[in-house]
């Protein structure tokens, strides 16, 4: 039986980690992997303490601090279910299961997928969700990147330096991006982008070869190599639970990351706090753990008046 366990290890469960480490409480962190979207990110300006740092970089700096504070790690476990019993809390994950007084969910959000014809079949075969993770793997290639946000962006801009041909496919009219990474996709002579236009398949051999795009009523080939998804992401919020979330499928929060269980707690991408930002995620992650170790409190308290 723990005091708390913190489901994720991304920036909002690391930080929840370090403020149970320093309260002293018997915790588990169970997790995927250590890092979270912050792995898949290359350059971060907006970090207080980091004038500029890159992701890898920072997730490094989160480990050395998991390290110093002797944090218990279950890594490399999907979380099943999450429910409530009785006053405990258990944790289903697909290879144990474990209880605890309280919880905090940090799980984040994971790539949001195209759903068309070829995209599972090429998982990993030239279709990637990665490009701080992949997109060395495509060096002299030509490649393409759907999406139009600032993840797609960024991903074109770091593929422009490693790829031959950048494709940038934008389901939108326009971008959706901030200005001065637009203006660097509009300087750049490598990429090619097509506005108002979806990909509808995905075909190759035992690798992606090409494309199917839809643009203006018509249809055409587009011979790549690879593609990365860049179209966004939704929360880590598909286990089984009896929380209550949003539309989008994000957990709910009060302004005390507490959700609808009493007990349970949430911080970061994974909630609707609506600034999905690495430095937001951090705060959020500590004032759970920081609730998480009140609410402990207040039912030692009530037991101890019994």
């Amino acid at each position: 039986m723990y005091d708390l366990i913190i489901v994720g290890a991304g920036p909002a469960g690391i930080t929840a980690s370090i403020y149970a480490a320093r309260k002293r409480m018997n915790f588990l962190v169970i997790t995927g992997n250590i890092g979270g979207q912050t792995l898949w990110t290359t350059n971060i300006e907006n970090y207080t303490g980091y004038q500029f740092i890159t992701g890898a970089e920072l997730v490094q700096k989160f480990i050395e601090q998991l390290e110093q504070s002797r944090v218990q790690l279950r890594q490399g476990e999907k979380v099943l279910s999450i429910k409530k019993e009785s006053e405990t809390l258990k944790v289903t994950t697909d290879k144990a299961a474990y209880e605890a007084r309280a919880i905090v969910i940090a799980s984040g959000k994971i790539p949001r997928k195209l759903g068309i014809p070829g995209e599972e079949e090429y998982r990993n075969k030239g279709v990637a969700y990665c490009a701080a993770c992949d997109a060395p793997l495509f060096s002299g290639m030509d490649v393409a990147v759907a999406g139009g946000g600032n993840s797609a962006l960024d991903a074109t801009l770091q593929l422009v330096n490693i790829a031959r041909r950048i494709h940038l496919i934008d389901a939108s009219p326009r971008f959706k991006a901030d200005p001065v990474m637009i203006e660097k996709i509009e300087s750049s002579d490598k990429v090619a982008v097509y506005h108002a236009a979806s990909i509808e398949r995905i075909y190759g051999d035992s690798f992606v070869r090409g494309l199917t795009v839809s643009q203006a009523g018509k249809s055409f080939e587009l011979p790549v190599q690879g593609l990365f998804v860049e179209i966004g992401y939704m929360p880590a919020s598909d286990f089984d639970s009896d929380i209550s979330r949003n539309a989008y499928g994000e957990i709910m929060v009060n302004c005390n990351s507490q959700t609808s269980v009493p007990g349970l707690f949430a911080a970061g991408d994974v909630t609707d706090v609506s600034a999905k930002q690495i430095i937001v995620a951090c705060g959020e992650g500590a004032k759970a753990t920081i609730a998480a170790f009140s609410y402990l409190e207040r039912q030692a308290a009530k037991q101890e008046a019994l």
